[in-house]
């Protein structure tokens, strides 16, 4: 009978503790799931500039700040997006991307923004690509103001405003003044009294120029005195300017070809290639390319589009001539260039340790 009893315990325990078992190696297997990766890709020539008449600098792409969040809506990677990881490991879901020129929340002067967003779906160990195309955001206006307006008005001041501020517009000002899309108004301001012009609601990417007047000997009879004509011809054109263009690319350091733009180009002779160091000793790493201090080689060096990359299928390699070129950029002697942006000259070749390279560099820029 007690030998029957204790059969009965033992067996109830293997029993009870099996069933134990059972929820602690399923919650296992659900939190071991493997993680997503979105890989992410800036389009070259998808910023929309402004029109000719009012162009402005293109920002560098790798200055624009970039947040990845993911499904549980925590911040995965926020900063630069040319010191991003080539992949940033997620976990599975839907996951939000958006990258920003700048930030911008009031108005400003010569401040266009550009950006993009994008909701991806990143599978359980897989890979999602994301081309980045980013246009402006924001929207302008620009007074042209006649001579005349000073002398009829020399108590006056203009002002540009919208909902989220507004900006004095002196008589001598020739840029664009920037602002959320919205209603954006032009008003008067005299000592006694402030006056609106007029009221236009400008969309996304539109630039408005408001030609103001006065008529000689009339600014001070009621409101007739002052004109304002709206130059519709010089409403945003949608002018776009290829970042990426194959004609003339490379011809100078302000239009040089991206890393990724030179390795499609081998044989161009005498072009300019612009991007990060991030490597160097390719003759002596066991893994082709030492991405960190020390470094032990000073005749080449290993090139990136982005400063984070430590993937040498992303690389590229160039040769360091003797002279002025290797003094002022190998990293023996350099080590604090890691990371530093450079425009180089020179020709591109096919194959040098196992990459495209960069040999015969005549003249350089680095970038502060």
């Amino acid at each position: 009978m007690k030998r029957e009893i204790l059969t009965y315990v033992v067996k109830m325990l293997v029993v009870t503790g099996f069933i134990a078992l059972i929820p602690l190696s399923c919650s296992k297997d659900r939190g071991a799931g493997s993680m997503g990766q979105i890989r992410l890709r800036f389009e070259e020539g998808s910023i929309a500039a402004v029109s000719k008449a009012v162009r402005e600098d293109i920002p560098d792409t790798n200055d624009f700040i970039l947040q990845i969040t993911g499904p549980d809506g925590a911040t995965v990677y926020e900063g630069p997006y040319g010191m991003s990881p080539e992949t940033v490991s997620v976990r599975p879901g839907t996951c939000n991307v958006s990258i920003r020129s700048s930030e911008f929340s009031v108005p400003a002067f010569s401040a266009p923004l550009y950006g993009d967003d994008r909701c991806v779906l990143v599978p359980d160990g897989g890979v999602v690509d994301v081309s980045l195309s980013c246009t402006q955001l924001n929207s302008g206006i620009r007074l042209k103001i006649a001579p005349d307006f000073l002398t009829e008005c020399p108590e006056a001041v203009l002002f540009v405003r919208g909902d989220d501020g507004q900006l004095m517009y002196g008589y001598s000002e020739k840029r664009v003044a920037y602002f959320l899309p919205g209603n954006i108004s032009v008003v008067l301001k005299n000592p006694d009294k402030e006056q609106v012009l007029m009221t236009r609601t400008l969309e996304q990417r539109e630039i408005l120029t408001v030609n103001i007047d006065v008529v000689s000997g009339n600014a001070g009879k009621q409101d007739s005195g002052i004109t304002v004509e709206v130059d519709t011809s010089r409403i945003w054109s949608d002018e776009e300017y290829v970042i990426g263009a194959e004609s003339a690319k490379g011809d100078s350091p302000e239009n040089a070809m991206s890393v990724s733009q030179a390795k499609s180009c081998a044989g161009e002779k005498d072009v300019w290639v612009c991007g990060y160091i991030v490597g160097g000793d390719l003759t002596s790493s066991a893994t082709g390319i030492s991405f960190s201090p020390p470094f032990g080689s000073a005749t080449n060096i290993a090139l990136a589009s982005r400063g984070s990359v430590t993937d040498k299928s992303s690389c590229m390699s160039v040769q360091l001539p003797s002279g002025d070129v290797r003094d002022a950029l190998n990293l023996v002697s350099n080590p604090e260039l890691l990371g530093t942006r450079v425009c180089l000259k020179g020709d591109i070749t096919a194959a040098y340790f196992g990459l495209t390279g960069l040999k015969n560099v005549s003249e350089f820029v680095i970038e502060e």
